[in-house]
């Protein structure tokens, strides 16, 4: 575990979000209806790290990343964090998200899980993340 904070938020690898990647229309329709739709995990963590709350860090919501869409994503720290729900305990589901993880950590980025239970309880005092190294 490591604590973010405001010296060490800038990571070593930061070169910018992905560039030029080919982005299929349906990924960016599905992108917009899940910024739409959003679980009560998920609205609970946007609502801690919003407009720049945790330490002038800008959030995206679900944004695409090698072909995956990531439910938040940090470009100065080069962090996706993804928050599943019961569905990403089936077996099917791990090895997608296995897949997932390495392609996008395949780009230098982090990937940061946590469960729904682990964001409600933190709620907006969210202020640390597990180290994902």
């Amino acid at each position: 575990m490591f604590i973010l904070t405001k010296s060490n938020y800038l990571n070593q690898y930061h070169s910018g979000i992905i560039t030029n990647q080919k982005v299929k229309s349906i990924k960016v329709e599905l992108s917009r209806k899940l910024r739409k739709s959003m679980t009560k995990a998920e609205t609970h963590f946007w609502n801690a790290v919003r407009n720049k709350k945790l330490f002038g860090l800008k959030f995206r919501r679900q944004q695409i990343i090698a072909g995956f869409v990531v439910d938040f994503y940090c470009n100065s720290i080069r962090l996706c964090v993804e928050i599943d729900g019961d569905v990403h305990n089936l077996a099917e589901q791990k090895e997608y998200d296995e897949e997932k993880d390495k392609k996008i950590k395949y780009h230098d980025l982090r990937v940061l899980r946590l469960t729904n239970d682990e964001v409600i309880v933190l709620n907006s005092n969210f202020l640390f993340f597990y180290d994902v190294f």
